[in-house]
C-alpha cells in the first residue's frame, strides 16, 4: 500500500528521469526559447560537453526533454534556461549554488530520489555539483523545440467531466421483462442490465445458505444448531424478515459492523515505529463504534461526531451510564502512527496531518485528497489549496485525554459555580460601592515585560481562554476581582492585585480510572493532565527563551507543532516543572525558533497554580522582564486590604461564609473519577500555509479553511469561532454533497455482496473504477437519505432483495459473456475475514466469550514476534475466548493468524480488504495451536451426542448450517468407524475446519 500523500510521486519515481523536479507548466515556456547569451570559458564548456551533458542525456532526457512524447511534470533539462526556470516545484538549479539547488537535493536522494532506477555514483554526483557551482556553463544554442504540451489543471473542468462530482440523481426503477423476479426496487436495476445483455440471474440460493449468509454478514458468527432448527421450523410468512430483524438487534451486530468501520479509520492500539508506544485508551473509541452501530446512530450523526463531536451543543448521551458518547468519535483523528522524538518536528506534524486528511477524505468522501499534498491532484478535481485548507482545521485543533464519563455532569457543575461566583462578586462590589471604597489602580506591566509580552491573562477574550476541563473556572481573575479564599481556617474574600488564571481547589482530587498501559515512554503522558490543563493560544517562537510568570506548583509543556510523544532527551526541553516557591519559569526553545507552539499548564496534585503572563525573547530580554516584574510594587493593594478590613471586615466575613456555603452543595456534585479517552480539543483558529512541493521547510501562501472546491466553491468557510470543524462536518453531511451518501451505501453493498457498485470503495476518482450500476448507486443513496441515513435500514433493504439471495451457482453462458460478474448474474462465494473465521472457531468449540466492551485482551505472542516494544506480557492463545475485535491490535506485533487472512496493516483507510488464496492459509488452519485446540473442544462437544449419526449431523449443522449429503455421511462414517476416542473425532473436526465451505459463504 502506497502512502497516499505521495501516491503519484511513487508512481513517477518508477520512471526514468528527474520526474518530480517539475516546476512550472511547460506550456508557459516559448517553443523557440533561446539559451542565455552568457559567455563561458572554453574549458568549462568542454567540461560540460564531456562530463555533464552525457549524464543528463543518459539519465534524464527520456522523461525531461523537449523531444519526449510524455514530458513528466513539466521539467526539461535539455537547456540551461529550462533548468533554471523549472516547473511545479520552483527553480531547479541556482547557477553558482549547488547546495541551494533542488536538482542536487534530488540527485543526492535528500528530498526526491532521482534518477529513480538507482542513485548515481558519487563521482557523477560531484560532477553535477561542480558544474552548478561553476555557474552551470552551457554553450550558446537554440533551445530545443518542445514536442509535448502539458495540460493545465482546471479544477472546474475536471469536476464537470467526472461522474463522482455530479449531483445525486433519483432515477425511477427501470421496467423489466420478468416482472416476477424483483422483490425490491434495487432488483430492477440489476435485472434490467442483465436483460439488456440477454442474461438471466442465477436461481435463488437454498434457504439455509441464505440463513448462514445472514448470520455471518450481519453478526459475524455462525448460527448454532438450535438457531438453524428454529429457522427451519419457522414456515410462517415473513420468517426471513423476522430473522433479519433479530440479527440487526443483536449486540453482536455492532461488533461485526464496527470491525468494518475500524478498517476505515486505521484502528490500532499502538503507535508503531521504533518502540510501538501505546495509543492510550484507543479501546474506548472501539467500544464507542460498537455501541454506535448497535444504536443505529444515523450516518450523518456518526460523521458529525467523528469530525467535531467535542463541539456539539447537545452531545449524544449514553442512555445507560449518562456519559458523552459524541466526543469519543473525535478519537479517530489520533489513531495513526506517531514518531517519538522526531528530528524534524514540523515535518513530523505535516506527515501526521497528511495521514489524518487521507483517512478522513477516503473514509467519508471516497476521494484521495492527500494526493494533492505536493501538487494539484494529477487526475481528480482536487487542488493543493484544497489539501492545505483541510490541514488548517487540524492545525486549529488539539489532542487530549478527555474525561468522558464526567464531562457533561461537570460542565453543569462548572456553570453553576460560575453563576454563584458571579453573584457574590457583584455583592462584594456593591458592598464596596456602598462603603465608597475604590479599587486602587493596577500597576501597568513594566516596559520590559510589555515589549516581550506574548499573552497577558489580564487581557484575554473568551476565544483565547482555553482549557481541558473546568478547574480554571469560566475566566481568569482580572485585576480587582474579589475571590473566595478557602486556604485558611476560615473562608475569606481577597482581591486580585493583577490578572491571572488559577485553578479552583474545589476540583482537587480528580482521578483518571480504567487506563491500561502496555508500552508508554511518553514523558507528557505521565503528567496528571486529563481535565486539569490550561492552554494558551498558539504563537510563533521568535526568541530563544519563553518565560512564564507563575505562582504555585505544577508543570508547563510547550507543545511544538502538535508533537506530544516526547521520549528520551530530544525535545525534553519542552517540559518544565514549576516549583512551589517559583515566581517565574523559563523554557529554552532556541531549537524551535520559527515554529508554532502553545503552552499547557497543569497544577501538581492537589496544588494551586497561578499563571499571569507569558513573555519571550533573548536570554537578556527575558531576564530583564523578570527583573522588572519583581520590582513592581503592590503596596496600594496591601493598603486597600487594610482599609477594607477596617470598614467592612465583618460584612465581608459573613459574605465569605455565605459564599462558601452556597458553593458547597454544588462542589459536592463534582464527579471526581472518570475514564479517559483520546479526543479533540478546539484550539486557536488558524489557516495553514501551503507547503511548496509538500516540503514543510518551504512554506508558501496561507490558505483559508474551506471544504473541497469542487463541491463548495472557492469562498473561505464562514467560521464562527475556533477550528471550524463543526462547519466542516456540516459540509460533509450536506445532502447536496454528492460523495458522502454514495460512499457509505457503496460500502454497505460491498460488505454484503463482496464487491462494491464502485469496486474501488475508497477511491471514487479517475484512478478508481467507475460504478457498474450508476443508477442503482444513486437509487440507494437517495433511499438512504430518505430513510434518515440509517445503516441498519440499508442493510435490511439489501439482504431482503432477490439479488442478495441469488445462488452462487454459475451459468456457463453468463460466465462467458460476463466473466467478471460485473452485471451480477450470480452471487459469488465470499470468503470470511480472519476475524469471522476465528470467531466461528471459538463458537463451534464452545469457547466464545460473549462479553461486550472493555480493555483489549493482549495479543498472543509467538516466539517469532520479536523486536523493540514487544509487550512484556503475552496474551492467552485463545484470547480469553473474546471476539477478535477485542484482541489488542499492536502495529509492530500483529496477529499472524489475522495477517494470513488479509486483516489490513493499520496505516490508512482500507475499505476493501485483499482476498488472497495462499498456501499459508491452509497451513495455519492445519497447524495453528489455536485451531487444533478449538477442533478438539468441538469434538468433545460432539461426543455429548451418543448416536454416531446424530454426532455427525450435529457437526455439519454447526459448521455449515446444513445436514451432510449421503456421500459426506458415508465418508464420515468410514473415517471415524467405531473409534469413539476424542482424538479421532478431533481429527474429523479438524478436517471439516479445513474445508473451503467452512471459510466461504456459498
Amino acid at each position: 500500500m502506497l502512502r497516499s500523500h505521495s501516491c503519484v510521486n511513487k508512481i513517477l519515481l518508477r520512471l526514468p528521469g528527474l520526474v518530480v523536479l517539475s516546476l512550472i507548466a511547460v506550456g508557459s515556456l516559448p517553443l523557440s526559447l533561446q539559451a542565455e547569451t552568457a559567455d563561458f570559458p572554453s574549458e568549462q564548456l568542454e567540461f560540460f560537453e564531456k562530463q555533464v551533458r552525457p549524464l543528463l542525456s543518459e539519465h534524464c532526457y527520456e522523461c525531461h526533454s523537449a523531444g519526449t512524447d510524455s514530458l513528466q511534470a513539466g521539467l526539461m533539462v535539455d537547456s540551461r534556461s529550462a533548468l533554471i526556470e523549472g516547473g511545479d516545484s520552483g527553480e531547479s538549479i541556482i547557477p553558482g549554488d549547488a547546495e541551494g539547488s533542488l536538482f542536487m537535493e534530488a540527485v543526492r536522494w535528500e528530498s526526491y530520489e532521482m534518477p529513480p532506477k538507482g542513485k548515481l555514483p558519487e563521482p557523477q554526483i560531484e560532477t553535477l555539483s561542480k558544474w552548478i557551482d561553476m555557474g552551470a556553463p552551457w554553450p550558446k544554442e537554440a533551445a530545443p523545440e518542445v514536442r509535448a504540451e502539458r495540460k493545465k489543471f482546471v479544477l472546474e473542468e475536471r469536476a464537470q467531466e467526472h461522474w463522482a462530482w455530479q449531483p445525486i440523481d433519483d432515477p425511477a426503477p427501470p421496467s423489466v421483462n420478468d416482472e416476477t423476479w424483483p422483490r425490491a426496487d434495487l432488483d430492477r436495476f440489476v435485472l434490467a442490465k442483465l436483460e439488456d445483455n440477454e442474461l438471466t440471474p442465477a436461481a435463488d440460493a437454498d434457504r439455509l445458505a441464505v440463513m448462514r449468509r445472514l448470520y455471518q454478514d450481519i453478526i459475524g458468527l455462525p448460527p448454532t444448531p438450535e438457531q438453524t432448527h428454529q429457522f427451519i421450523n419457522d414456515t410462517e410468512p415473513g420468517a426471513l424478515e423476522r430473522l433479519v430483524d433479530t440479527l440487526l438487534e443483536s449486540p453482536h451486530y455492532g461488533e461485526r459492523w464496527g470491525r468494518h468501520w475500524l478498517d476505515l479509520v486505521r484502528y490500532a492500539e499502538s503507535r508503531g515505529h521504533e518502540f510501538d508506544d501505546d495509543a492510550i485508551n484507543a479501546f474506548q473509541y472501539r467500544d464507542y463504534v460498537i455501541r454506535a452501530f448497535n444504536a443505529d446512530v444515523p450516518h450523518d450523526q456518526l460523521v458529525r461526531e467523528h469530525i467535531a463531536g467535542d463541539l456539539l451543543d447537545q452531545p449524544r448521551i449514553n442512555p445507560e451510564d449518562g456519559f458523552d458518547e459524541s466526543i469519543l468519535g473525535t478519537g479517530f483523528w489520533f489513531l495513526g502512527e506517531w514518531v517519538h522524538s522526531p528530528v524534524d518536528i514540523l515535518k513530523d506534524e505535516s506527515d501526521r496531518f497528511d495521514n489524518m486528511v487521507d483517512v478522513m477524505s477516503k473514509a467519508f468522501l471516497g476521494v484521495t485528497v492527500a494526493c494533492a499534498r505536493c501538487h494539484d491532484h494529477k487526475f481528480d478535481a482536487i487542488s493543493t489549496a484544497d489539501y492545505y485548507s483541510l490541514t488548517g482545521f487540524l492545525q486549529s485543533s488539539d489532542y487530549r485525554q478527555v474525561r468522558f464519563d464526567s464531562i457533561v455532569a461537570n460542565r453543569q457543575v462548572a456553570e453553576q459555580l460560575a453563576a454563584v461566583d458571579h453573584d457574590y462578586r457583584q455583592q462584594v462590589r456593591s458592598l464596596l460601592a456602598k462603603q465608597k471604597l475604590t479599587l486602587p489602580e493596577t500597576p501597568p506591566l513594566p516596559e520590559a515585560v510589555a515589549n516581550a509580552l506574548v499573552l497577558d491573562f489580564n487581557d484575554v477574550n473568551a476565544n483565547q481562554f482555553l482549557q481541558d476541563g473546568y478547574i480554571f473556572g469560566d475566566r481568569p481573575h482580572q485585576a480587582g476581582d474579589p475571590f473566595l479564599n478557602t486556604s485558611g481556617d476560615k473562608p475569606s474574600i481577597d482581591f486580585a492585585s493583577r490578572g491571572y488564571a488559577v485553578n479552583d481547589p474545589a476540583w482537587n482530587g480528580l482521578k483518571a480510572v480504567g487506563q491500561y498501559v502496555t508500552q508508554s515512554r511518553s514523558k507528557v503522558a505521565r503528567l496528571p493532565r486529563s481535565g486539569r490543563t490550561l492552554r494558551t493560544p498558539s504563537f510563533e517562537v521568535t526568541g530563544e527563551i519563553v518565560g512564564c510568570s507563575v505562582s504555585g506548583a505544577g508543570h508547563v509543556v510547550a507543545c511544538v507543532d502538535s508533537h506530544r510523544l516526547v521520549a528520551g532527551p530530544l525535545h525534553s526541553e519542552t517540559i518544565a516543572s514549576i516549583k512551589k516557591d517559583a515566581s517565574f519559569v523559563e523554557l529554552n526553545l532556541t531549537r524551535y525558533k520559527g515554529h508554532r507552539i502553545h503552552l499547557e499548564f497543569t497544577p501538581a496534585k492537589d496544588a494551586q497554580l497561578e499563571v499571569a503572563y507569558v513573555v519571550q525573547g533573548s536570554p537578556a530580554e527575558v531576564a530583564k522582564a523578570k527583573a522588572a516584574a519583581a520590582e513592581v510594587s503592590y503596596e496600594k493593594w496591601e493598603a486597600f486590604g487594610v482599609e477594607v478590613d477596617d470598614q467592612c471586615g465583618d460584612q465581608l466575613a459573613e459574605l465569605a461564609t455565605s459564599w462558601k456555603e452556597a458553593r458547597a452543595p454544588i462542589e459536592a456534585t463534582i464527579v471526581k473519577k472518570s475514564r479517559t479517552a483520546m479526543a479533540m480539543l478546539d484550539g486557536t483558529g488558524e489557516d495553514a500555509h501551503v507547503y511548496i512541493r509538500g516540503n514543510s521547510a518551504m512554506p508558501g501562501d496561507v490558505e483559508p479553511r474551506h471544504f473541497l472546491t469542487a463541491i463548495a466553491g472557492r469562498e473561505p468557510m464562514k467560521i464562527a469561532s475556533g477550528s471550524g470543524r463543526l462547519e466542516l462536518a456540516d459540509n460533509i453531511n450536506d445532502p447536496a454533497n454528492p460523495l458522502t451518501s454514495r460512499v457509505i451505501v457503496n460500502r454497505i453493498w460491498h460488505y454484503l455482496m463482496g464487491r462494491g457498485i464502485v469496486p474501488t470503495t475508497d477511491d471514487f476518482g479517475v484512478l478508481g473504477q467507475r460504478p457498474t450500476h450508476p443508477e442503482l448507486l444513486d437509487h440507494l443513496a437517495t433511499q438512504f437519505l430518505a430513510d434518515g441515513r440509517s445503516i441498519k435500514s440499508m442493510i435490511r433493504h439489501i439482504v431482503l432483495s432477490r439479488t442478495y439471495q441469488m445462488s452462487s451457482q454459475v451459468d456457463a453462458d453468463a460466465v462467458q459473456a460476463d466473466p467478471l460478474n460485473l452485471l451480477w448474474h450470480h452471487r459469488p462465494p465470499k470468503r470470511l475475514e480472519g476475524e469471522a473465521i476465528r470467531d466461528s472457531l471459538l463458537a463451534i468449540g464452545g469457547n466464545l466469550n460473549e462479553t461486550l466492551y472493555g480493555p483489549s485482551v493482549p495479543v498472543h505472542l509467538t516466539s517469532f514476534m520479536n523486536g523493540r516494544g514487544r509487550p512484556k506480557k503475552s496474551g492467552p492463545l485463545d484470547g480469553e475466548g473474546r471476539r477478535s475485535i477485542y484482541v489488542s491490535i499492536r502495529r509492530n506485533f500483529l496477529s499472524p493468524f489475522m495477517l494470513t487472512f488479509d486483516t489490513p496493516v493499520p496505516f490508512s483507510t482500507m475499505g476493501r480488504r485483499n482476498v488472497s488464496n495462499v498456501p499459508a492459509q491452509a497451513l495455519i488452519l492445519m497447524n495453528d495451536p489455536f485451531v487444533v485446540a478449538q477442533a478438539s473442544d468441538w469434538a468433545e462437544r460432539a461426543m455429548e451426542h451418543e448416536e454416531l449419526t446424530d454426532r455427525i449431523e450435529w457437526m455439519y449443522v454447526s459448521a455449515f448450517a446444513r445436514k451432510p449429503t449421503v456421500a459426506e455421511f458415508d465418508v464420515a462414517m468410514e473415517f471415524v468407524g467405531s473409534d469413539s476416542s476424542v482424538d479421532r473425532w478431533a481429527a474429523f473436526a479438524h478436517a471439516l475446519i479445513n474445508t473451503k465451505e467452512f471459510i466461504f459463504l456459498r
